[in-house]
């Protein structure tokens, strides 16, 4: 599991890759902790890759920083195959994002 994080100012964004799976039943979720209102998630556009029928293809979702700002959230990606509720996670991934106002910029 990759651990990763970022500092963003309010209404600052971060984009995130990750792989995806989907021709195998498997998609990415997020659940977000601590300063949950700090940060918004949503998918963004997919990323050119995957022609061939069954291939990956790199996913984008973008985290954005929410006005007035300040706090710490932590987002956790996982890769699951829902069908499936009670199987372990293909994938993980964390992203800590720290919300400071008047400072910005990835780690």
């Amino acid at each position: 599991m990759e651990v990763r994080s970022v500092v963003l100012s309010p209404g600052e964004t971060y984009e995130l890759r990750l792989t995806g799976r989907g021709a195998r039943g498997y998609v990415w979720t997020w659940q977000v902790t601590g300063d949950a209102d700090a940060v918004s998630v949503a998918p963004g556009p997919t990323v050119a890759g995957g022609a061939r029928p069954g291939a990956a293809v790199e996913l984008s979702y973008v985290v954005r920083a929410r006005p007035p700002g300040g706090g710490r959230a932590r987002i956790r990606f996982a890769q699951v195959r829902p069908p499936y509720p009670d199987e372990a996670p293909y994938d993980e991934f964390v992203l800590d994002v720290e919300v400071t106002p008047g400072s910005g910029g990835a780690g």
